[in-house]
């Protein structure tokens, strides 16, 4: 018997984790998948978002504003990469000025703070690269940028160093009360727990509606994205949204924290949970549209895309609290965006309510902060020369493209909630991001997985499940 167990493993799952772990708390997190940050996660703009495009008075605003303040500290205790590099909204036309100014006025009644508008010639002064159609601006100096993986990684290693269980690939079938709390049935078998807490991201209404009279509908909105090589990374430098419009805010131009550009998403409605597939069509309306506010961005320096998936219901808010009709029941869904940027704020509000209900005690040994994984590239030569002294495979070039050491991804590998496929150190380490997207790395990576792990190459996989990537031998050993 559990006292909270957690459905989902993504963002919002693992800061809910992170800040339950702060009490004395038998906790577990139960995810489908085989790692964290596998959903929506993993797959978004990276962006901390300032606060001004959530409607006034709305929780998604609230918690807003409230995760983008606690962004900088949260990265420097959980050690991840995280830079306040500001937003710039972008009206092209005079006539649209008033929806400029609505948006300013709307980010200073939810409290963002330093917003200004910008005319042209300060606008084309800060950014270069903008289309000369501009007319305006609206600057966020607040605004920044993240990365998705390790904020997410990062707050799941402290919550389980902290005592949290995670259970992966571990799929919830059905959820029925029981005397106290729930029972859980899984793939993987029955657990109990007082509470539940529902983070399932696009299947949070599957769960709710399980336990609930009261339904809610999410739809999967999905957003396609080009990366370009670290060569176009400075094409701009700060994010650079246009007007919102009726599915968002729109097509961005982005740097990242590891030097990329980003363009995108769309914000195409499907009804497949799991349909993260790009289309032409989609990264068409990308590049077109991210050139209607950027101009000259070149194209020629893709090296990849994407597409994720956002938790899009209905009522375009975020719910959370415990179910009116399921006691015990938190929901913890339609966590869109401003998602990734509220994600700290909520697993602060959701952790707050169960420590209500249950009258938790603060620990007196919690663990608040964490290290990542070593970069020798953030070392001195000194100090690099020493650590290759110390160990030897730091010395080891693994991934060329991203300059990925074997010490890394063996650290990747070993620490607490490790890695376990390329997919797993990609996201831990960039191993397998860079230019050639894993070309030449895949087989030395999957030697060394193969290794710590003690397992066959025949068992690694590129992102669990089915997904194995050696299958025979074409020649018998000699």
């Amino acid at each position: 018997m559990y006292d909270v167990i957690i459905i989902g493993a993504g963002v919002s799952g693992a800061a809910t984790a992170r800040e339950l772990s702060r009490y004395k708390v038998k906790a577990c997190v139960i995810e489908k998948e085989e790692d964290v940050c596998c959903g929506t996660s993993k797959a978004n703009s990276a962006i901390v978002h300032a606060g001004y495009d959530a409607a006034e008075g709305s929780l998604m605003a609230k918690l807003n504003v409230r995760g983008n303040q606690m962004m900088e500290q949260l990265s420097k205790d959980l050690d991840f990469p995280f830079k306040k590099n500001g937003s710039l909204v972008v009206c092209l036309h005079e006539e649209d000025m008033p929806k400029l100014q609505a948006l300013y006025d709307r980010g200073v009644a939810n409290g963002v703070k330093e917003l200004r508008i910008l005319n042209c010639k300060e606008l084309k002064e800060m950014e270069p690269n903008i289309s000369d159609q501009a007319y305006a601006a609206l600057y966020a100096p607040t605004a920044g940028i993240v990365c998705p993986f390790n904020l997410n990684i990062a707050m799941a290693e402290n919550a389980n160093v902290n005592g949290v269980e995670f259970k992966f690939d571990t799929e919830v079938t059905d959820l029925k009360p029981i005397d106290e709390g729930w029972e859980i049935h899984t793939n993987n078998g029955v657990f109990q727990t007082r509470y539940v807490v529902n983070a399932a991201g696009v299947y949070a209404d599957k769960f709710h509606n399980m336990v609930s009279e009261k339904k809610i509908h999410i739809t999967p909105r999905r957003g396609d994205y080009c990366l370009l090589d670290k060569s176009a990374g400075s094409h701009v430098s700060k994010t650079i949204f246009a007007l919102p419009g009726k599915y968002g805010k729109g097509i961005l131009v982005a740097p990242t924290v590891h030097g990329n550009l980003i363009l995108g998403p769309t914000a195409i409605d499907i009804e497949d949970k799991e349909g993260t597939n790009t289309t032409r069509e989609g990264l068409d309306q990308v590049i077109e549209r991210a050139e209607m506010n950027v101009k000259n961005i070149p194209l020629r320096q893709v090296i990849t895309s994407f597409a994720g998936l956002r938790a899009h219901e209905d009522g375009h808010e975020f719910l959370i609290g415990e179910v009116e009709d399921a006691k015990g029941f938190i929901d913890c869904a339609g966590i869109e965006s401003p998602g990734l940027t509220s994600a700290p704020a909520i697993g602060e509000m959701v952790a707050q309510i169960l420590k209500e209900k249950m009258n938790l005690e603060e620990k007196e040994d919690f663990i608040a902060t964490r290290k990542g994984v070593l970069d020798p590239n953030t070392l001195s030569k000194e100090e690099r020369m020493e650590l290759i002294k110390e160990k030897p495979e730091y010395g080891n070039i693994i991934c060329r493209c991203e300059m990925v050491t074997e010490g890394e991804i063996m650290d990747a590998i070993n620490r607490p909630l490790g890695a376990k496929s390329l997919d797993g150190v990609k996201r831990r380490t960039r191993a397998g991001m860079g230019r050639c997207q894993a070309g030449f790395c895949s087989p030395r990576t999957m030697e060394i997985l193969a290794r710590e792990r003690h397992v066959s190459m025949f068992e690694i996989t590129k992102s669990g499940g089915d997904s194995k990537i050696v299958t025979g031998t074409n020649k018998d050993s000699l």
